[in-house]
This record gives C-alpha cells, structure tokens and sequence, in this order.
C-alpha cells in the first residue's frame, strides 16, 4: 500500500491550482473577497461533476433492475427532521481557544489550536449542522424549514410511494443524486468539506434477516466502483467504525476510504441503518411504513443499507489520483489521466493552421464527433503547446486536421497517456475513438 509519506507533499497545492487555473473550481463570489468554503464548478468542472454523477447513476440505476430514481425536495419541515434525530443528535463539539478567539471542531484539533497554537478552550457544547430558514413571504411569520443536510431522509418519507407505484420489492433500492447543506464549524482540504455540496445517496430496503449479507455487498461493490473508474487500489482502503463511533441509527458502518494528500480520510460510507428510519418515520408521521410479503405471509419493517458518497468529494479524488507528471520530448509535462468516462472533454480537434480550408475539414470533423463525445476546438499557438493544454486537463485524445488531411482526408488521432499517434480516415473516425472508449 502506498505510504502517505511517499506523497508529493504539493499535490493538494498543484491539484488546487490547476483547478483554478484551467477552470475546473472557482471561489465563489471571489470578486467580492470569495465567501468561505463555497465553490463554483466552471466550464471543465462542471462537465467533469456531472460526468461523475452520470456514472454512479449509470452503475447504481440504468444497469441494475432492483433501483430506482428519485429527486426530493431541499426544503423540509421540522416534523422529518425530529422524526430522523437530526434536531437531536446531528451536531458537533464546538470550542472556542481562549488565546485568539476561533471556534473550531474539538475533536478535529487534538487539543492545539490550528490558528495560533494555544491549548486552552471553552467548556464544548453542542453545535446543530443544520441550516434554519423560513418558508413564508414575511420573516418571523412562515413556517420554519430546514436545508436538509442529506438527501437520506426524502428516500424514507417517500418508501410508501415509490412501493406503491413501481410495484418494486425488498430488496430494492431508491436513489437519489442532490444537494445537501451543513453548516460546518471547520470547512477544511478544498472541496472536501465544504457547506454545500452534492451527495450520490441509496437505500436498499431489505427483509432483516438479509441485511448483513447485503450489507457485505454493497461495500465491495462500492469499493469496486472506484478502481474501475481509476483510483488505484493502493490508495483506497475499508475503514469498520467501531461500535463506539458508530452514528445513532447504525448497526455497522464501514468507510471506503482514499488517499488524500494529509492521509486516508473517507469517500464513501456503507452504513447498516436497520429499521431506525421507517419505525421513526411512521411512529411520527402515523403513516404504516413496513412491507406485507405475499410470498411468506410475513409483514415485517425493511432494513436499510446505505452507501452514500460525496459527488464533489469523488470528483477530488479522481482528480488527486490522476495527477501526474512526466518528461515528453525532453519538457516537462503535467497531466492528468483520468478515465475517459470523467474526462470533461473526450476529444479536442486541433486544426494544425487558422488556414480556412483547414478550418473547413475541422469544423466537418467536430460536428461528425460532437453527438458522441464531449469535444473542445481550440486553434491557438502551436500544436505542442495545445496538446499539453490537453494533456492538463485529461483530454483522452486529440484529432489534428493537416494539409495532408485536405488529400487523403484522413487526421492524427494522439493518446494522452502513450502520445502514440495513428492515421484515422475521417469517415472512419466515430467508430475508431468508440473502440477506444472503455465500455458504458
């Protein structure tokens, strides 16, 4: 396994600054001095979330009979939040360092205050994550509400629902991609811990005497996703929480945890909440949540296993892993080599001149290939210089359109990893880079 201390103690520097640099993660609002710990995804970013989204989508709905999709509101009543213990029990030690004033997360910190190093602090106290609003057009006079602070608990409030009206039955999951909100005390690394992000949560609701089997499942099946989309094993690992650290409804909770530049920290939890969340739900809503099995004559409330992951949390990772840097033709170069599958650009067509002819075969090859891949244009500076460019940003392959393609009407298709070039005809160009694709 890779030793954290082998790592190149810059990446999180160099990562976060080609983000900035080529446009994948902005600061928000960072005319008006930024507002901490929120980010906006730009151009490259915003194709590459989406890009990680669509996978887990894709692994966890389109290519499994037993899941289905859902979007539920951000905004939810008090009642859902009491119900799952979130008034109660969702809140973090909140110390104050008697030296220079900071609040920080106590059990973050090990006693020293990262700001000034002094060791002496408040009494903790109970810090609730979650944000308060009101839903109404006069302040002081609507109904108070709540950001929810994962997209969990619209899965449970709607199990009757979708029961009803996908005729699906246990074991079967619901899914759900979306924003959740938590008012952190110490936003830290980046991207990942911030107070606004995307989860890629799913419930898979199961007859009890089941649960620890799937529970098993989804851990390795999760695992799995990752190396398949590029994270090398080495820097990935289980983490079983103790019983003692375990969260309020868990019954086992195991983390799939990355390499991150400061060490192992988690990416995804797969968590077995038992029957905590429908019994709350319907002890408080009054509303029968549990399953009458036909089959054994058995009425009984589903067990919940839960693998819940961070979109913008992934999407770093991905990026941490792939960074690399080499020596091409005697130069430096960065690049990142990411699955093509999370690349925001698949393709860039690099006509070799501004000549209009060029520009003419181009423009046909970029219209052939748009419909079935991401592509970028770009027809600045010399070719070396654009396909470091490329390189940068983890564009798979470049297409360059020469003089000679005005002949043979054929391109140079480049390999970001191997900077392998072969000669593609043009009509044959969509199938050749479909075969190079890893398969959907």
């Amino acid at each position: 396994m890779t030793d954290p201390a082998e790592r190149d103690p810059e990446l999180l520097d160099k990562v976060v600054n080609l983000t900035k640099r080529r446009g994948f993660i902005f600061p928000s609002a960072e005319i008006y001095g930024g507002f901490r710990s929120t980010y906006d995804y730009g151009p490259l970013g915003v194709s590459m979330l989406r890009n990680v989204k669509d996978e887990w989508w894709r692994a966890m709905v389109q290519e499994r009979h037993d899941i289905v999709g859902l979007d539920a509101a951000i905004l939810s009543p008090p009642a859902v939040w009491a119900a799952s213990g979130h008034l109660e029990t969702f809140t973090d030690p909140l110390v104050d360092c008697l030296t220079c004033k900071e609040r920080w997360r106590e059990d973050k910190i090990g006693g020293v205050c990262p700001n000034c190093g002094g060791t002496t602090f408040t009494e903790a106290r109970a810090f609730n994550l979650m944000f308060k609003t009101q839903a109404g057009p006069v302040e002081g006079e609507g109904a108070t509400a709540y950001l929810r602070p994962e997209t969990a608990q619209g899965i449970f409030t709607n199990f009757a629902n979708v029961l009803a009206t996908t005729r699906k039955r246990p074991p079967f999951g619901i899914a759900q991609v979306g924003k959740s909100f938590r008012n952190e005390i110490t936003p830290q690394n980046f991207v990942f811990r911030t107070r606004e992000f995307e989860q890629m949560e799913m419930e898979y609701f199961v007859p009890p005497a089941e649960a620890e089997t799937w529970y098993a499942y989804w851990i390795e099946t999760r695992f799995a996703w990752y190396v398949d989309l590029g994270i090398p094993e080495s820097m990935l690992r289980r983490h079983v929480h103790a019983k003692e650290d375990l969260s309020h409804y868990s019954r086992g909770t195991t983390d799939v945890e990355f390499l991150f530049p400061w060490g192992f920290d988690e990416l995804e939890g797969v968590a077995n909440r038992g029957d905590y969340d429908l019994t709350q739900h319907a002890t408080h809503s009054g509303v029968a949540l549990d399953y009458f099995d036909p089959a054994t004559n058995e009425r009984y409330t589903p067990y919940v296993i839960e693998p819940a992951a961070g979109a913008t949390r992934a999407m770093m990772a991905f990026l941490l892993a792939a960074y690399h840097e080499d020596e091409v033709g005697g130069e430096r170069r960065v690049v990142l080599r990411l699955d093509p599958r999370l690349a925001p650009y698949h393709v860039a067509v690099l006509p070799l001149s501004k000549k209009p002819e060029l520009d003419a075969v181009a423009n046909e090859v970029l219209d052939r290939l748009s419909p079935h891949f991401m592509c970028d244009y770009d027809v600045t500076q010399s070719i070396g210089r654009r396909y470091r460019r490329q390189d940068e940003v983890g564009t798979p392959w470049c297409v360059t359109v020469d003089f000679d393609s005005l002949e043979d009407r054929a391109v140079t298709v480049r390999d970001r990893d191997t900077t392998a070039q072969v000669r593609v005809a043009i009509d044959g160009l969509v199938e050749h880079l479909a075969a190079l694709r890893p398969p959907r």
